[in-house]
């Protein structure tokens, strides 16, 4: 166990717990922005920007996350200079925004009808209604959808070890690799600690979203 105290180790794995954050808070801020512009879009009924919405959401959602990255890693970085941490972000962000534009699709079409006629019946514009009353109540509905979205965000990011980044998960193979023949368990005791540490991470977020889907929902 004392592997898993060991000051250096310590450092290190405080390290990959930053760029595990580094790479989930980037993404996920890409994704609250471009994902609600994503899922306005959607529920306009335009023909070809629906089609073009929809073809890359069905990509996205397709293709796996692992092939992505090794396809923006691998594939892409030799013209665009990527480096894993960049492609990593790209990747989660790509994916982030389809996910949240999907989210915002659905609150904002779950919206009753009447509102928006009320909205008119009083005497407000289209734009008003929007601002006033849709937006309002689809990010209540949003919320707790919102909230496992990052959760998911955080945890997926443990992918990023399979193209050579130092996030948590890599760290931890590191230290196993240098450690594992003066501490044969050395195994359990660092992926013990990084399951701990993802837990730390991730339930306040799932305690947070049940509240919210209890308050809102």
């Amino acid at each position: 166990m004392e592997i898993l105290f060991d000051t250096q180790n310590i450092a290190r794995i405080l390290e990959g717990v930053f760029v595990t954050f580094q790479i989930a808070f980037i993404a996920i801020f890409f994704s609250i922005i471009f994902g609600f512009i994503l899922g306005y879009l959607m529920t306009l009924k335009i023909c070809l920007i629906n089609f073009i919405c929809r073809i890359y959401l069905e990509s996205i959602r397709i293709i796996p996350i692992l092939a992505w990255l090794f396809i923006v890693y691998f594939g892409f970085s030799s013209f665009l200079n990527l480096s894993g941490i960049m492609s990593c972000i790209l990747v989660f962000s790509l994916w982030g925004i389809a996910e949240m534009g999907d989210l915002v699709r659905g609150a904002i079409s779950s919206l009753p009808k009447h509102q928006s006629e009320s909205g008119r019946a009083l005497g407000l514009s289209e734009m008003q209604i929007q601002i006033f009353i849709i937006l309002p109540q689809s990010i209540k509905r949003l919320m707790p959808s919102l909230v496992n979205l990052f959760t998911r965000m955080i945890k997926t990011t443990s992918l990023a070890a399979l193209i050579g980044v130092s996030d948590m998960l890599k760290v931890g193979q590191q230290i196993i690799e240098v450690n594992l023949l003066s501490y044969p368990q050395a195994s359990f005791w660092i992926y013990g600690g990084i399951f701990f540490i993802y837990f730390i991470l991730c339930y306040p977020l799932s305690i947070y979203s049940k509240y919210l889907e209890k308050k809102y929902i």
